[in-house]
């Protein structure tokens, strides 16, 4: 096999849906469960949780799977405050409580550490939090002229893709940031070239 080749993944067809007890949650915000020796990464899923989930693809080394009805629910889950939260890819972990982002963040720097530096800390200082909202005052944004749409997208990209999000605001960036969106979005679409501007 050649080196750095991609898992061989195939979409998963007329597959039965799956009972599945989540472990943990990646840095993506995914939750992580293993059936049959294998793990599968669980869309909206959260640590403790018990979900119903559809394999959406298989791959050789995991799956992946979106939850389609929560059996038991995390005392963590909350629910998001940005309409564009499941398409935009900003954002992954909007639908945990506080607590819990900063657990899964801190969990997945002691296991970085580990992994890459074999370093174990003796001691944690308490993390450093602050606004839950409207605390960015940058961000990269694409822009896309989307003839189909017949307008012109400033944003995110969607989760796990290469479009725009199509957007309007952002829930983490300030309110005067936010409010350049759409804004951007008109200059823009007065351009003659706004078909040839890069993304």
């Amino acid at each position: 096999m050649a080196r750095g080749r991609r898992q061989r993944e195939g979409h998963a067809e007329n597959l039965p849906e799956l009972m599945l007890d989540i472990e943990s949650v990646d840095l993506e915000g995914q939750g992580v469960a293993r059936t049959d020796g294998k793990v599968i990464f669980v869309e909206n899923a959260l640590p403790g949780e018990r979900v119903l989930a559809r394999i959406v693809k298989r791959g050789t080394r995991f799956d992946r799977a979106i939850s389609t009805r929560i059996i038991k629910a995390s005392s963590g889950r909350v629910s998001p405050q940005c309409s564009y939260f499941g398409v935009c890819g900003g954002c992954s972990m909007q639908h945990m409580d506080a607590a819990m982002q900063l657990a899964v963040k801190q969990r997945v720097l002691e296991d970085q550490l580990w992994h890459l530096a074999r370093i174990k800390p003796q001691h944690m200082l308490a993390p450093i939090a602050g606004p839950a909202w409207a605390y960015r005052h940058r961000a990269r944004l694409s822009v896309r002229d989307v003839i189909k749409k017949g307008e012109v997208l400033v944003g995110f990209h969607e989760r796990s893709s290469s479009y725009v999000a199509q957007m309007n605001s952002c829930q983490v960036l300030t309110e005067e940031a936010s409010g350049l969106i759409p804004q951007l979005k008109r200059l823009i679409e007065s351009l003659s070239i706004r078909q040839r501007v890069p993304q």
